[in-house]
């Protein structure tokens, strides 16, 4: 599975357009970890060109079906009769090209900065960021060093005999990226918005979500055996006996299944409240004692006073502490051993990272692995990423795009303050506040102010996966004495190339990076209409209405945790809401297995409210310009909503659809676009749809909501 870095964001982003972790992202949109095998890629090799791409492009349309019908099948049809899954992908549409064609961009960058990398100042980001990615492209090196890297780590896991020392290794290998045991890091309090606390939450499993160890059905049975024989493999590349492997396989499974059960689900988090305790020290030390945390704190480099701690999932700390004090060593030294090999194998030598590959196939589906500048490119973004910021913004995001985007968010902003003021299920108290949350609201658009330093980086020449971990560990201590400070509202949560979004709910902002503004989202001198479809109605609108939704309606003005509703209103927003449950639970996500309306409600919220606020947006705009023109055929409203259901152009592989029914917030591209839309007059005018028409949801079920 993939490294975890410490951030304040991580653990308060509510929502993004797609997924909001790692994990899910490389499941979601096919960033999977590509192997180590030799490759001769330099500057000059040939890559794949990806296509131009438009707001709205007609030659996605499928004219042979109905858009009363299917929506999403005419508006994407054509290309979905066309396109073929590439084989390193798990899906193809909109998150793939678009990524690509940023890639390309940021490899230009990553090639200069390499081949400039010995003439620059030493600690120079700019040699820094050279060095790293020329470590990851050594695939020599890699070959030859096989599992010596963590050598020294796997030694001090095997000379584990106290709990006292299995507390501090846990420490020492959170800090340098290892998923162990649980979650732990600074991160604002929900409600003190303006300072930060630590969080300690629920983590520490190998399989993707605690349901794959507790459900009894034969698909989960089989990927639980299926993963043990992952983890034999695993423990034998790095050398154990066979017979050793498979009994710490068992072992591993066996502590990971009891972390597992005392895990809360996807959706009890979905609650906010569910996952604020806040704790005083004396009080954890007293329900966690086995962890020991003084100890663990001074490891970890935690050197500021703490009084309070926010427990996300009290039951699973006591009973993590119940197992550092009760579970044989031998089953620690195993899972800690698994972890770090885990975490480190994509970036050791092919029988690693093939073997981790196979394994996370079994969730995406993905053929083969990725071309390695790929790889090394994305690390590079992921783990560096402010580095490669500037640069890629100087080549791709001229001021007037950031203007042009900003016009689009701004009247955004204006459409959902009109239809706040016109909601006829809202009191006027909770009204009154709503605005304020809405005109409190901040926007990050484009790319950051200021661009983060990295002097205290260290990158060296050698083995990449220790510049790897080096990285976490900057991420680490840049952020691990925050507790108590004043939150720093500057900070981005994502780099500036990624093809996302997200609303923070624990700052009330929004934030758009420059790669997500660029066609197929937006084009800055393209077609207005279609602009407000793409851009306004499935990203701004969208992460706009999180505010509001199931979520993010629990946090006020300035990003605390309040309930600042009407009892009534809260009932009727309630009502409303389920009526959305509803409708996706009825929707298939594959085969036989439904959308799960619970897990998906905040994005289905947010879809809905984004697409009703971003055409009352079309509409000002073109009342303010007074262009109506048809183009290509298509008047500027179906202009609109095809531009929408084209953002959502996606194409899946059924390992993939069957993973993110688990742990995917986002229903299925196809729902996405028929879900919001089927509910709207105004699309059923556009399309002369009638009532009977599956894309005509009957009025006493179509949801009032925002």
């Amino acid at each position: 599975m993939p490294n975890r870095r410490i951030s304040a964001m991580a653990m308060h982003i509510a929502s993004a357009r797609f997924a909001s972790t790692l994990a899910l992202t490389i499941i979601a949109i096919g960033i999977g970890a590509p192997s180590l095998r030799a490759q001769a890629t330099t500057a000059s090799s040939a890559v794949p060109i990806p296509p131009v791409l438009k707001v709205f492009d007609p030659s996605f349309i499928d004219t042979t079906a109905h858009a009363c019908r299917d929506f999403f099948a005419f508006a994407n049809g054509a290309w979905l009769k066309r396109d073929t899954i590439p084989a390193a992908f798990s899906t193809s549409g909109v998150g793939k090209d678009m990524t690509d064609a940023n890639e390309l961009v940021v490899r230009s960058v990553l090639d200069e900065a390499m081949a400039s990398r010995h003439s620059e100042p030493p600690n120079s980001t700019r040699a820094k960021l050279g060095t790293f990615y020329a470590t990851c492209m050594d695939s020599t090196l890699a070959e030859k060093q096989g599992v010596s890297p963590i050598r020294a780590q796997l030694d001090g896991i095997s000379a584990i005999k106290t709990r006292s020392e299995l507390v501090r290794q846990i420490g020492a290998l959170q800090k340098s990226g290892v998923g162990a045991l649980f979650e732990f890091g600074p991160g604002a309090d929900p409600k003190d918005a303006n300072h930060y606390i630590v969080w300690v939450s629920q983590g520490g499993l190998g399989m993707p979500d605690r349901d794959y160890y507790t459900k009894p059905d034969p698909a989960s049975d089989s990927l639980r055996r299926k993963y043990v024989a992952h983890l034999e493999r695993s423990l034998a590349l790095a050398g154990e006996s066979a017979a050793d492997a498979a009994t710490d396989a068992q072992r591993v499974m066996k502590l990971e299944t009891e972390l597992a059960k005392a895990s809360m689900t996807r959706v009890a988090m979905r609650d906010p409240n569910a996952t604020y305790h806040k704790t005083a020290l004396a009080d954890l030390e007293r329900t966690a004692p086995a962890i020991e945390w003084p100890s663990y704190f001074r490891t970890v480099g935690l050197t500021v006073p703490v009084q309070f701690v926010n427990v996300a999932q009290p039951e699973f700390i006591q009973k993590a502490s119940a197992l550092v004090q009760t579970a044989p060593m031998e089953e620690w030294r195993a899972y800690l051993r698994y972890h770090l090999i885990s975490s480190a194998s994509p970036w050791l030598s092919s029988p690693f990272a093939n073997e981790s590959f196979a394994y996370s196939s079994l969730y995406s589906g993905a053929k083969q692995m990725l071309p390695r500048w790929k790889r090394c490119l994305r690390a590079a973004d992921r783990q560096i990423g402010e580095a490669l910021g500037q640069a890629y913004v100087d080549r791709t995001f001229p001021p007037a795009a950031k203007a042009a985007a900003k016009q689009v968010i701004d009247d955004i902003r204006s459409s959902f303050h009109d239809r706040l003021l016109a909601l006829t299920w809202m009191s006027d108290s909770t009204r009154k506040y709503a605005l304020t949350k809405l005109a409190k609201m901040n926007e990050k658009v484009g790319y950051p102010d200021h661009w983060r330093d990295y002097t205290a980086l260290r990158v060296s020449d050698g083995a990449f996966v220790h510049n790897v971990f080096n990285a976490n560990v900057f991420e680490w201590n840049r952020v691990i004495n925050r507790p108590g400070k004043v939150v720093d509202r500057t900070e981005w949560g994502m780099t500036v190339p990624t093809v996302n979004a997200y609303y923070d709910p624990s700052v009330n902002e929004m934030v758009f990076p420059a790669g997500a503004l660029l066609p197929q989202t937006f084009d800055a001198s393209g077609d207005m209409a279609a602009n407000y479809g793409a851009l306004g109605g499935s990203w701004a609108g969208h992460e706009l209405t999180h505010g509001f939704d199931d979520e993010g309606r629990h946090y006020d003005a300035d990003g605390n945790l309040r309930d600042w509703w009407v009892a009534s209103d809260t009932s009727r927003f309630d009502e409303q809401a389920q009526r959305i449950v509803d409708q996706f639970n009825g929707y298939i996500q594959i085969d036989t297995t439904h959308v799960n309306g619970k897990l998906t409600l905040g994005e289905n919220i947010a879809d809905y409210g984004g697409l009703l606020t971003a055409y009352d947006a079309m509409e000002r705009a073109l009342n303010r310009t007074g262009r109506r023109e048809t183009i290509d055929g298509y008047t500027p409203e179906q202009r609109f909503f095809i531009a929408y259901a084209q953002t959502w152009r996606e194409h899946s592989r059924p390992q993939t659809m069957l993973t993110r029914v688990t742990v995917d917030p986002h229903a299925p591209a196809e729902w996405r676009t028929n879900g919001p839309v089927s509910n709207m007059p105004a699309f059923a005018k556009a399309f002369n749809c009638k009532p009977g028409d599956p894309m005509v949801r009957p009025k006493d079920l179509v949801p009032q909501i925002w």
